[in-house]
């Protein structure tokens, strides 16, 4: 098995070693094209996607951290206990049973779904940081903002693990400060872009494998 904490994975540190971890979609196309939540799963593919994300992120910009239903909640909740912040979901419609405001969207299969925040959820003003785990067609991104400009409060950036590169996400890219582990104009980004990464043909499960109280095997 591969150790991950092998030093030729993280230098230079700027190639992003943990996306190589992800893994494609083996479901069919009702289905996200790929699986990034290998690199949760793995403390050292975990800390270094923070690291790096975090390294970007002034926290005196940022009042709070939105994580978008459901995996931007793994991503936005770590983000926010490093940046010593607090936590807002941002739920898909029907699961709060509070008072909410609630918006219509389309998703990246082109489904119409309703997204909800709580009422109040913050003062008006406040920097809100959203964060999802991907932004493909950028819908989900464009409710959440909606939700959180519509209850006064202003978005401080935009942070995904990738952002696909299209007309809307250019939008975004102009509009707002935007962190993502996928550097824009380098070869992940390229690839994220075609739907398919190099890293697909030789993926292995074992090499997400937590290595914490185990020994890595060759």
């Amino acid at each position: 098995m591969t150790d991950l904490n092998s030093p030729d994975l993280h230098s230079p540190r700027d190639n992003r070693w943990y996306l190589s971890l992800m893994s494609p979609n083996t479901k069919g196309p009702k289905f996200a094209w790929l699986d990034p939540t290998s690199i949760y799963i793995n403390q050292a593919a975990f800390g270094d996607l923070l690291d790096d994300l975090c390294a970007e992120i002034a926290p005196d910009t940022v009042d709070v951290v939105g994580g978008c239903d459901a995996m931007g909640f793994v991503l936005g909740a770590a983000l926010a206990a490093r940046l010593n912040r607090g936590f807002l979901p941002i739920r898909k419609a029907g699961k709060l049973c509070v008072e909410t405001d609630r918006v219509e969207f389309s998703n990246y299969s082109g489904r119409e779904q309703g997204m909800e925040m709580r009422q109040p959820a913050f003062a008006t003003g406040t920097r809100v940081l959203l964060v999802d785990q991907w932004i493909e067609t950028g819908g989900t991104m464009d409710g959440a903002i909606r939700l959180v400009e519509r209850q006064g409060g202003s978005v401080a950036g935009l942070v995904a693990v990738a952002m696909e590169t299209n007309a809307r996400t250019a939008g975004y890219r102009a509009r707002y400060r935007c962190v993502t582990a996928v550097l824009p104009g380098s070869r992940w980004q390229t690839q994220c872009d075609a739907q398919n990464l190099d890293s697909f043909a030789t993926y292995q499960a074992e090499r997400t494998f937590p290595t914490a109280g185990r020994s890595s095997a060759a």
